[in-house]
């Protein structure tokens, strides 16, 4: 998405929906929020203006055109829907440098380029980024991408096998309840393997979410939220490799029917080596 589409979408979005902007509603003020030059803002302001969102007074203000006295409706995704696209791009490109092994720091201008996005929203993607564990912010320096290591993968599978093991432990009474039961039959569903002309696999991580939320251990819960989100960012991005996904789908499926069956100590066994076993295209990137 070019510069000018997505000022224009984001502003557009907002006045649509009658939301305040809190920016205001001039050359001047939309180029110091965007961090752009006035050429790509005089731009977006034309075709908002064009679209009957905006229009000029005549003392040369700005103002929005309320809903009652526009003549036809533009259909703007919002600004969450807007980012989505650059924030999954972005993020698979960091996960490729990741991938290499070495830190190194995000280009800004750069990126933010490549993207069509100005400097502010990349930042603000950054940020998301860094809360994820996915890159880090180092004052006056940038944004330094966190480096894939095989070693810090085999500690954090060594840990995780202890917590996600003790927390199965911890969720057996609530697990044979038939709410629990239906729960883990959708999760089971959205775990598989079509062949429509070739095949496509779907993939559904949420079984490791449903049992640590069921232990009910704050610092079980406390150690996935601080450190399994880069992880969990390599292993969806390692889910595009289909064999990978083949196999992550049979053994969600092993899990949960030992789970069903309320035999704990398969379940314990099955759950132990799909996490051992399940990083196949990430090993061999490593090696």
């Amino acid at each position: 998405m070019s510069l000018v589409a997505r000022i224009k979408n984001e502003i557009g979005s907002r006045l649509e929906r009658s939301e305040d902007l809190q920016i205001p509603l001039t050359v001047q003020g939309l180029s110091e929020h965007y961090g752009v030059s006035y050429t790509p803002v005089r731009e977006a302001i034309w075709e908002l203006i064009e679209i009957g969102l905006i229009r000029k007074k005549s003392n040369g203000r700005l103002e929005a055109i309320t809903p009652k006295k526009r003549s036809r409706k533009s259909n703007f995704r919002t600004e969450q829907e807007s980012q989505k696209e650059p924030v999954e791009n972005i993020t698979k490109e960091l996960v490729e440098i990741s991938l290499g092994g070495e830190e190194c720091f995000v280009r800004e201008e750069a990126t933010a380029n490549r993207h069509g996005l100005t400097r502010s929203t990349l930042r603000q993607i950054l940020q998301r980024l860094a809360g994820e564990g996915l890159i880090r912010h180092i004052p006056r320096r940038g944004w330094l991408i966190k480096p894939f290591r095989q070693e810090d993968l085999q500690a954090f599978l060594q840990v995780r096998e202890v917590m996600e093991l003790k927390a199965l432990e911890l969720a057996r009474t609530k697990l044979t309840s038939l709410e629990a039961k239906k729960k883990l039959r959708q999760i089971k569903a959205s775990n598989k393997i079509s062949q429509n002309g070739k095949v496509r696999v779907s993939i559904d991580n949420s079984l490791h979410k449903f049992i640590v939320s069921l232990a009910g251990n704050p610092f079980i819960d406390d150690f996935f939220q601080r450190h399994g989100k880069y992880y969990s960012i390599l292993f969806e991005w390692e889910g595009d490799d289909k064999e990978a996904g083949i196999q992550a789908v049979k053994q969600h499926h092993r899990i949960i029917e030992a789970l069903l069956k309320e035999d704990w100590g398969l379940a314990a066994k099955e759950l132990s080596d799909h996490l051992h076993t399940n990083h196949p295209v990430l090993q061999k990137i490593s090696s």
